[in-house]
């Protein structure tokens, strides 16, 4: 089968690798339609990730299934899905406290399309194998796009998860984000306001994420971060950037919760350690655990409360994919 493969910045290429087999009865072959793009794949194939190629790319997406085991109950061949960017059981301990990415069956980061933990192959090939499928796989509602949701499997529960459960805590709450150049950021807002938030204030920023999020319904700040803001029940840091961290901080209201996103990969990242102290603030930082999220997701988006869809800036056929995927600025979703 076919599988596109990072080599290097800015250099993507098809390869030729054997097909996929089921390899227990409680496993699942799928065949991707749609593929999305996440902010760290924009991060990598620009060069500004420290990790090299080769490796196979894509790990959020919408598939058919064409094959399953003798165990799996959930699911036929037929059936729409959105599979997690995350390897996980959905039973031991860790996976049943909801956090699927630290799954103890599995390898640390076993994770889709991302050059960590075991290789699991990327979406963006013709089959990939999945176990634990009855635990994994996510159907489809009938009426929704999979185009509109190929970020399901990772970035839309990534920004799903830095207001969700914070304004489930302080309903209606006002919502502090402080973006770069992440799509996440814009999930984030428009999940923010499909939840009841009394607004979204979003600073920084590129011209892309800006534009997106004014049409959201988000209240654009300034372009530059300030020391700090008035203060805010919820902020969110969506920045990579030191100072959008360091105001996101600084401009949560005592006892209110900061989440950041973002990925530092540097050795050590300053914080206003005791400005967080005295105001006693909750700040989460680390992966999101994808899989419990993805249906309370397609709730609002079967309701029509939030619309992805809104924040793909790009789009690109499947045999174009390498050359779309080396390229590209913004969210991009590529469909066969």
């Amino acid at each position: 089968m076919r599988q596109l493969t990072f080599i290097e910045a800015g250099k993507l290429e098809w390869h030729d690798v054997p097909d996929p087999r089921l390899e227990g009865d409680g496993e699942a072959l799928v065949r991707p339609l749609t593929v999305a793009t996440c902010d760290l794949d924009k991060i990598i194939v620009r060069g500004l990730a420290p990790v090299g190629g080769p490796f196979p790319v894509g790990h959020e997406g919408v598939a058919e299934v064409v094959e399953v085991g003798d165990a799996v109950a959930a699911f036929k061949p037929g059936d729409l899905v959105s599979v997690p960017f995350q390897v996980a059981c959905g039973e031991c301990v860790t996976c049943r406290r909801g956090h699927t990415g630290n799954c103890e069956r599995v390898d640390m980061l076993s994770m889709y399309g991302l050059p960590m933990g075991k290789n699991w192959g990327g979406f963006l090939s013709d089959t990939v194998r999945v176990p634990f499928a009855d635990a994994m796989l996510v159907g489809v509602p009938d009426g929704v796009d999979p185009a509109a949701i190929a970020s399901l499997s990772d970035n839309i529960p990534d920004g799903y998860r830095t207001v969700g459960p914070q304004l489930a805590e302080r309903p209606g709450a006002a919502v502090l984000i402080c973006a770069s150049g992440a799509a996440i950021a814009l999930y984030a807002a428009a999940i923010a306001l499909a939840l009841g938030a009394e607004r979204v204030d979003l600073a920084g920023g590129n011209a892309y994420i800006r534009e997106r999020a004014e049409q959201l319904g988000a209240n654009l700040l300034d372009a530059e971060f300030p020391e700090r803001f008035d203060y805010y029940p919820i902020t969110v840091d969506a920045s990579t950037d030191e100072a959008g961290l360091s105001c996101a901080l600084r401009s949560t209201e005592p006892e209110g919760i900061c989440t950041s996103i973002g990925i530092y990969f540097g050795d050590a990242t300053p914080v206003p350690l005791f400005q967080m102290y005295t105001k006693g603030i909750r700040f989460h930082t680390g992966r999101a655990h994808a899989r419990p999220i993805m249906e309370p997701i397609l709730d609002l988006v079967s309701s029509g409360a939030f619309k992805p869809e809104l924040v793909t800036g790009e789009t690109a056929s499947w045999d174009d994919a390498a050359e779309a995927f080396a390229g590209h600025r913004s969210k991009l979703v590529i469909s066969r």
